[in-house]
């Protein structure tokens, strides 16, 4: 999936590399773009506003103690925000808290939404039309530092868990490779119910690449 490529020049190298290997390994490896690429974010935020509140709501009622609520937890913050806020606010928090149960219409309408732009429009589309066993991006780039003033500095920021992630579909991830000691993977993600091929494609490319190292744990990287 090419759209995940062109944003960290040494996350792509990494990745023709690994496509390399699955070509010599038997695959036949082609490049695609889906349509609706970029344009399910704001519909599924939405979701996430009012799933989060409501399984939060879900967990904290099943739970016991002292706060049972989303709205018990913000309070609590509040009242404690050197504490517990000491450089970040809760945006998430207070968004989610404003929305209303997942019978309300505009909820419903987001989920739907979300679901016809990854699945039919998204994922499902292409492999009918590419006729693919499964899709292949890179599932992440180097991580960067905190920062505490600006928050996520994400220039060069590679994901392609969302997709799959929207759509309910399946996505596995194993280790591509090493940039500077830090681990980068590939991601297989495919329709609705691909768990066993994808398990046999990531098995296979584990076994061609090799390319889990054992961690160092290091104190630091410079």
């Amino acid at each position: 999936m090419r759209q995940y490529f062109g944003r960290n020049e040494r996350v792509d190298k990494l990745l023709e590399t690994n496509i390399v290997a699955l070509k010599n390994g038997g695959a036949e490896v082609i490049d695609i773009t889906i349509p609706t690429f970029g344009k399910f974010g704001d519909a599924e935020f939405e979701v996430l506003l009012y799933e989060f509140k409501a399984d939060l709501n879900k967990y904290l009622a099943g739970r016991g103690g002292n706060y049972k609520t989303l709205a018990d937890l913000i309070k609590f913050n509040e009242a404690n925000k050197t504490r517990e806020m000491p450089y970040f606010g809760q945006d998430i928090f207070i968004k989610a808290e404003e929305k209303g149960d997942l019978e309300t219409r505009a909820y419903r309408l987001a989920l739907l939404q979300s679901k016809v732009m990854t699945q039919d429009q998204g994922i499902d589309f292409v492999m009918d039309k590419h006729k693919l066993t499964a899709i292949i991006a890179p599932s992440n780039a180097p991580p960067w530092l905190i920062d505490l003033v600006n928050g996520d500095s994400p220039t060069n920021y590679v994901g392609s868990s969302s997709l799959a992630a929207v759509s309910g579909y399946p996505n596995i991830t194993v280790p591509a490779g090493f940039i500077n000691e830090l681990p980068i993977g590939i991601s297989f993600f495919g329709r609705a119910f691909s768990e066993p091929v994808l398990i046999e494609i990531a098995y296979a490319f584990e076994q061609m690449t090799k390319a889990r190292k054992t961690p160092k744990f290091l104190p630091t990287y410079q």
